[in-house]
């Protein structure tokens, strides 16, 4: 059950017509720590890609990645997405290399697409303070590992409809920056539910 603001529901929610808002950027991005709060103040729900395909896999992400590969975890994150996108009025944070599939993308532009971008710095210092476990990582060189992955999917990530360059704001602080960035990408003509979405430029 989702947490309501005591204030009622953010002015926002009506403009957003139920469209999901999905959270994309690098893993170490923020983008569950800052979905939470997003999705508290809108009044939607919150769902991070993540856990719920290791519920459906019946096994933890890295054992996932050890015994079918990057191929056979991308193949479960696309079902887990496409399941999501059924449902309406939830903020998503999505795993990093959601991107890398097309297929994905039907998906994801039925909503609306934020791009969480702190840099490769902040990215690189928030990764080695993690004890998560980063399968794609997992080399006798992980900043030259970031550095490939960073170099596929900067182009991909760059396709969002929102982009947002974040630093040492707390997640609450980075979710009003998402708050306060939307309405410039939701023109009258990109409102309500089913209407075709647009991006600012």
């Amino acid at each position: 059950m989702t947490d309501q603001p005591q204030n009622g529901p953010h002015p926002l929610r009506s403009r957003l017509g139920g469209r999901n808002l999905y959270l994309v950027g690098m893993m170490g991005s923020g983008k569950s720590s800052s979905g939470r709060p997003l999705a508290q103040q809108l009044g939607y729900g919150f769902v991070d890609a993540d856990p719920v395909i290791e519920q459906l896999a019946g096994r933890p992400i890295p054992q996932i990645f050890s015994e079918d590969g990057e191929d056979g975890f991308r193949a479960i994150e696309a079902q887990v997405l496409q399941a999501i996108g059924q449902r309406h009025s939830l903020v998503v944070a999505t795993g990093g290399g959601v991107v890398t599939k097309p297929e994905n993308w039907g998906v994801l532009h039925q909503g609306i697409v934020i791009w969480l971008n702190p840099g490769r710095e902040r990215i690189l210092t928030r990764l080695q303070n993690d004890s998560t476990q980063r399968p794609l990582l997992q080399t006798e060189n992980p900043a030259e590992a970031l550095d490939a992955l960073l170099e596929t999917r900067t182009p991909l990530y760059s396709e969002a409809d929102l982009q947002l360059s974040v630093g040492d704001q707390s997640p609450e602080q980075v979710a009003t920056m998402v708050l306060d960035a939307l309405p410039s990408i939701l023109t009258p003509a990109s409102e309500g539910p089913g209407a075709p979405q647009t991006t600012a430029g």
